[in-house]
């Protein structure tokens, strides 16, 4: 087996090919785990940051604290409530309470809506009252108007029959049948 010089060049040239490969692929899996290597350390350093700026906070609020309680005793003297302080209900709320003197103001009262009739036995609902008179709706519909009155306005009498029509109708609950086809 004789070798030529061109044969050796070759298989030189294809070794140093081979050489350079297995070198670069080794220099890749070498960067490879050196990226991984930096990706974890970047993980554990946003890691140790975020307890830090936990750690931070919780300094800054402890020390908030105890500024507030130093500042507390100093001027304030509030202290916390013990138990005798609370009290156990109403009765003994009352009984805390003292008359009102010559000059007080009178107290404060809250709205109380009372059903009134018929119409507020069924439903929840409060009636309207009148501002000028002080009159209920319930209660201006159900007085007969006067004689003079009626028929002197047509168009009044036409809205109040289609508003009855129209509670009527809205009262009354229809299914819609399907049709077949």
């Amino acid at each position: 087996m004789n070798l030529t010089s061109d044969r050796v060049r070759s298989i030189g040239w294809i070794s140093m090919l081979v050489v350079c490969g297995a070198m670069t692929i080794g220099l890749t899996l070498r960067v490879n785990a050196v990226k991984s290597q930096v990706h974890d350390t970047e993980k554990s350093i946003v890691g140790v940051q975020q307890e830090i700026d936990f750690l931070q906070t919780e300094f800054a609020t402890r020390s908030n604290q105890q500024a507030l309680r130093e500042l507390n005793d100093l001027e304030f003297g509030y202290k916390a409530p013990i138990a005798k302080q609370y009290i156990e209900g109403e009765r003994q709320l009352a009984a805390l309470g003292v008359a009102p003197g010559p000059n007080a103001p009178a107290p404060i009262r809250y709205a109380n809506a009372e059903k009134t009739g018929d119409e507020g036995a069924g439903s929840s609902l409060l009636a309207m009252v009148s501002p000028v008179t002080g009159a209920t709706a319930a209660a201006i519909a159900q007085t007969p108007e006067k004689a003079d009155n009626s028929g002197r306005d047509p168009e009044r009498d036409q809205l109040k029959r289609d508003a009855a029509a129209l509670s009527k109708r809205l009262a009354r609950i229809e299914v819609a049948e399907a049709q077949q086809q």
